[in-house]
């Protein structure tokens, strides 16, 4: 039976044997560019490296132009010929087809899906990482076609998936009320900045900030411009304090996102259009500057997985202000200064005090930095180490 295929192994018969086994994770959000899961795989690769030396191996979905990151180029590595879409609706087909995959990773002992996209195996045990449920708990932030897929294919895949890795409390509370997954099929394993996230030289700020064309003092957002960023909201609240000289102007730093229409007639029809600066398409190298150079971080989101931008800019040095919604309060707990992102009053009152406050920024940036400190991808790869170790373990135990 199909369902037996994530309980069952190939190690029976003392067939095992650790030295040769194969770790394969899947990379394709890293080798497409795709904002946070991108950074997520390629961040967690990169620390499992020296903790599965010759164990590891990468597969990814590969269209013209497609990449690996830079550094792991000399990994091993399986591809498949189909561009994201097509090969997306392929591993649905193939899961509810009952047809498996494993001409793919014909060596695979053990196959990580570090996005929401669980590759159909036989008799090889599969690790699911679930970053967040928001096409179910705000289904209208999202574009249709893709809601339509991930309802159909997300409890599909918990199911099937041997163990799931969850970036955060929160989540991982959504996995087990949507789909009753048992809780402990569930690890909570957190992300972490990239360690290039640092407080940075005045130089480097100064030089960053003139490239840019940025004021002297600024509150940054950072990430894709989309409705549940609530973005639309905090233009509205920010408008009259800059108006009335309460706030500095607004530096949004990301890409146009889905759905993003409303915001920009809103931008368009501002009557303080000439304070926001919008960076459009920035160097990855020059965003811990752009961090280090606020006054503040906004981030007014409705619904997180994990929220690595506010974390990144606490490494960073760089007061936050964020929303006390879904993951945000695990992430930042007291090192932040945090609103409910449905409240304007709220959102406005937080802009005033943290623009005026000297005192609690300076106390935001000693303990955001400490707070930062406290998530690493070192840690996070011995984590998830631990989780292949279980999950084949009880393969070995079960075949």
């Amino acid at each position: 039976m199909w369902e037996s295929w994530t309980t069952v192994c190939p190690y029976g018969n003392n067939t095992y044997n650790a030295g040769t086994m194969t770790i394969y994770v899947d990379i394709s959000a890293a080798a497409h560019r795709r904002a946070g899961l991108g950074r997520y795989a390629e961040n967690l690769t990169r620390a499992l490296v020296p903790r599965l030396t010759h164990k590891l191996a990468l597969f990814y979905n590969q269209e013209n132009g497609v990449t690996l990151p830079s550094g792991l180029e000399h990994l091993p590595a399986r591809t498949v010929a189909r561009s994201y879409k097509s090969w997306r609706m392929l591993v649905w087909a193939g899961q509810l087809a009952r047809i498996p995959f494993n001409h793919l990773m014909p060596d695979a002992a053990l196959f990580h899906a570090t996005e929401h996209l669980l590759v159909p195996l036989k008799n090889v045990p599969t690790v699911l990482t679930v970053h967040d449920l928001i096409f179910r708990y705000l289904p209208e932030h999202h574009k249709p076609l893709n809601r339509w897929y991930l309802n159909w294919t997300m409890p599909l895949y918990c199911r099937r998936a041997n163990h799931i890795i969850a970036v955060s409390e929160a989540t991982r509370r959504d996995i087990v009320n949507a789909y009753q997954i048992p809780p402990e099929k569930i690890s909570v394993i957190y992300e972490a900045a990239d360690p290039r996230f640092e407080p940075q030289l005045r130089a480097v700020v100064e030089a960053t900030r003139t490239r840019y064309h940025l004021p002297e003092q600024y509150f940054l957002y950072v990430g894709t411009i989309e409705p549940r960023k609530n973005l639309t909201r905090l233009l509205k609240v920010w408008e009259p304090l800059y108006q009335a000289h309460e706030v500095p102007p607004l530096v949004i730093a990301g890409q146009r996102g889905w759905l993003s229409g409303d915001f920009f007639a809103a931008l368009e029809n501002s009557p303080v259009r000439d304070g926001v600066l919008l960076t459009g398409y920035f160097q990855e190298t020059d965003l811990p500057a752009l961090y280090s150079g606020a006054m503040a971080m906004v981030f007014p989101s409705l619904y997180e997985g994990f929220g690595l931008p506010p974390l990144e800019a606490m490494a960073c040095g760089t007061p936050v202000l964020c929303s006390n919604t879904s993951s945000l309060p695990e992430v930042v707990e007291d090192a932040a200064l945090t609103f409910d992102p449905t409240d304007n009053e709220a959102m406005a009152q937080a802009l005033r005090r943290i623009a005026r406050d000297d005192a609690l920024r300076a106390t935001l940036k000693e303990e955001g930095l400490c707070q930062a400190a406290r998530f690493s991808w070192g840690r996070a790869a011995q984590e998830t180490k631990r989780v292949y170790e279980q999950v084949l373990s009880t393969c070995r135990t079960t075949s």
